[in-house]
């Protein structure tokens, strides 16, 4: 696509919208802080990796040639977020009783399964915390002389030695940063760990040689060293989750600040990145998002009710990423009903073959419009509705609606022309019986109420509901049961 419309993208740091000009002229390089794998990512987290594979793809249709890195934290992150509290690596291995290395394996294959799920991109590079930590030695020793201190717990970094700190952190209406805990001997609150000493009569099963004494890395250090070793300094875009605006990103920005040379902020390049992104959270008023939950809500909870994890996606990108997005079961429906309407919209241009360019003089305008809507600080709500609009589109050529909509779909990720019916129709986990029988049982359900028997017909859908399955009267699409979530 050429760049008909600038992109424009809203710079956490400066907040403001700005045109997206690349370091290298062409190319689009984008870092995005990925999970922690202590535990199964919830649907929050995954909001994060749908806001950052949106980003990218819109920077391929926008013909940039992408080089995107996503970390994998195995090591270093503490249980509060700041510098206080156990390694949530090496709590989670104690109380499951197992290597830390087999927590590490388990939990970041769950979160590829994840992103699979949710038709998430590869990224560039997948960066693994632990195969970098020679490279966060040899970083923290580039800036310890100047900008750090040391102390009986570890190597600590002096936030008063770079300008601008935590400006990420803080907008007019905000008091700046917050939930950093106390340690003795710290010069200033804020100041943070580098390097973590492992306690005397401790042995952590993570832990390293350096100057510093025995231990482990910091979880702000991580960052700082893959995206400069893997995308170069400055890069383009780094992403995340807005709960990192506050710390961990800060802390980011200051160890950059260090290793470059101190620039003031003013240049958002001293950064590390010229934009900085953060999506908002989802609000989950059932109080299910925490881990500490028990049945917390992770994408495998939606799947086993019944619900297509492209749903989840469809709910995400209803919303723009700048935005609180509520997350209900009401909410997650009518994205579903939204998703199986346009699979079976599209259903009937699965076999012909597309256009190689849109150039109808009906369709055009629609593609020109979602170029402008996606340019608008990634405006996926607009963009939605013209998708709409692309496959509600009548008395055009077969093959340029497909091409159209082939176009629009490569950035929005829900794979209309592969998906289908049979695969948006997943048998809740608590249903009792197969697909098979329950569409049996509608069908018979069907011919009863055809026949005005209303006893037979109300005894069949109690009979599901006793099963787990809630018969969806009125579904003008005609897929009529779902999981019963009361």
């Amino acid at each position: 696509m050429s760049d008909a419309t600038p992109l424009r993208l809203f710079n956490s740091l400066t907040r403001a919208v700005e045109e997206f000009r690349p370091v290298h002229p062409g190319e689009a390089r984008v870092y995005t802080c990925g999970p922690t794998v202590y535990n199964y990512p919830h649907i929050g987290n995954m909001r994060a990796y749908v806001f950052a594979d949106t980003l990218g793809r819109v920077l391929s249709f926008k013909g940039y040639a992408l080089r995107h890195v996503i970390n994998i934290t195995d090591v270093g992150h503490l249980t509060d977020d700041a510098d206080a509290g156990e390694d949530k690596m090496e709590k989670m291995a104690r109380q499951q009783a197992q290597s830390i290395w087999d927590v590490a394996r388990h939990y970041t294959q769950a979160y590829w399964e994840d992103v699979k799920a949710l038709n998430i991109r590869q990224p560039y590079q997948w960066s693994i915390a632990t195969d970098y930590v020679p490279q966060m030695i040899e970083f923290a020793k580039g800036i310890a002389d100047r900008h750090c201190y040391e102390l009986p717990s570890g190597l600590y970094f002096d936030t008063s030695t770079v300008a601008d700190y935590g400006r990420l952190a803080r907008a007019a209406t905000e008091e700046g940063e917050g939930r950093i805990e106390a340690v003795e001997g710290k010069r200033h609150q804020a100041d943070f760990a580098i390097w973590r000493k492992t306690p005397p009569g401790e042995t952590r099963q993570m832990e390293w040689d350096s100057p510093w004494g025995r231990g482990a890395p910091g979880w702000h250090l991580e960052c700082s060293v893959m995206s400069r070793e893997l995308l170069g300094l400055p890069f383009d875009i780094h992403t995340g989750g807005i709960d990192h605006r506050e710390i961990h990103h800060p802390n980011e920005i200051a160890q950059n600040q260090a290793i470059t040379g101190c620039g003031s902020l003013d240049c958002a390049e001293h950064s590390g990145a010229r934009l900085w992104m953060h999506n908002n959270f989802l609000i989950d008023r059932s109080g299910k998002m925490s881990k500490s939950s028990g049945e917390f809500l992770r994408l495998q909870l939606l799947i086993d009710k019944g619900f297509a994890p492209l749903s989840y996606r469809l709910l995400c990108l209803q919303a723009h990423y700048r935005s609180e997005l509520e997350f209900s079961w009401d909410n997650l429906a009518a994205a579903l009903t939204r998703l199986k309407r346009m699979v079976m919209a599209v259903a009937p241009l699965r076999d012909v073959a597309s256009a190689e360019e849109v150039s109808h003089p009906k369709l055009l305008p629609l593609l020109e419009k979602f170029d402008a809507a996606l340019s608008d600080d990634l405006n996926t709500p607009v963009a939605l509705t013209l998708l709409d609009e692309a496959i509600a589109a009548k008395k055009v050529p077969a093959e340029q609606k497909r091409a159209l909509i082939e176009r629009m779909d490569a950035v929005i990720g829900l794979g209309l022309l592969v998906l289908t019916r049979e695969e948006l129709r997943i048998r809740p986990k608590r249903a009792l019986v197969s697909e098979e029988e329950i569409d049996a049982a509608l069908v018979r359900r069907q011919d009863a109420r055809a026949a005005k028997d209303f006893a037979t017909s109300d005894a069949i859908r109690d009979e599901l509901a006793g099963k787990g399955v809630e018969v969806m009267d009125g579904d003008p699409l005609r897929w009529e049961w779902k999981l019963d979530l009361g």
